[in-house]
């Protein structure tokens, strides 16, 4: 496969309901209608009838496809995929929710073993809740993931460790901007503790195990006084 990796600034056309932004050779942005979903791939209708074919995760497959018939806007990555044992090339593009998504697709796919099919297939869970699993080098929630055995497991926490701290970082920062809410009434916890509780949260935890963790970690050390070093305790690589 081979990656279409220009990197002017791109160029967006905008249209009544839909727009297209580009790189030379490479679309970054676009925006239409959901048309539909099928299984890992979605439809997005500009205007003049014309479709695009958008390759997704697992995990935002499943949630997007409650909403088809619905505006929607992906950043996307663009790749020529191998074909009749390499002898012609099909242009593809992969769909993303956000920038930092396609960022962590881009660093995942890094891993030898893990191609551009493979991984969406194995991002069957957000990706917060992946890159926490390798920060705390939990090969067990790895191997839950599709595509992923153990000595995979094994090869993206030793490949991967330490590289996508960012990314639940980026989760902390969404939790404290009400960007993922809980369903449940805050605690009265005081407010750097309730942004982990909401990051763990949105990592998958219930806000009672949530909860629970951080007053553990909050026991072992309690000088912890930011969302980022207490989450960074729960999962045990607090500096």
């Amino acid at each position: 496969m081979l990656p279409l990796s220009a990197r002017p600034p791109p160029a967006c056309h905008r249209f009544a309901r839909a727009a297209v932004c580009y790189r030379p050779g490479m679309i970054t942005r676009l925006t239409g209608l959901l048309e539909a979903v099928e299984g890992a791939a979605a439809s997005v209708r500009l205007p003049g009838g014309l479709a695009l074919e958008v390759l997704l995760p697992a995990y935002l497959a499943r949630t997007l496809a409650t909403q088809v018939g619905q505006p929607v806007t992906f950043h996307t990555l663009a790749y020529l995929e191998g074909q009749g044992q390499g002898t012609s090339f099909l242009p593809r593009l992969i769909g993303f929710a956000s920038p930092a998504e396609r960022r962590f697709f881009e660093v995942f796919t890094s891993v030898k073993g893990i191609g551009n099919r493979k991984a969406l297939r194995a991002m069957a869970e957000p990706v917060g809740v992946i890159a926490a699993a390798v920060q705390r080098q939990d090969a067990r929630a790895l191997i839950e993931l599709p595509e992923i055995g153990r000595r995979m497991a094994d090869t993206i926490i030793a490949e991967l460790k330490g590289k996508l701290d960012a990314f639940v970082t980026d989760t902390i920062t969404e939790a404290r901007a009400g960007a993922r809410p809980a369903p449940a009434p805050r605690s009265d916890l005081p407010p750097a503790q309730r942004d982990a509780v909401d990051a763990l949260i949105s990592l998958g935890e219930t806000r009672a195990d949530a909860e629970a963790k951080v007053r553990r970690a909050l026991e072992r050390a309690a000088d912890l006084d930011t969302p980022e070093r207490i989450v960074a305790a729960v999962f045990g690589s607090v500096s």
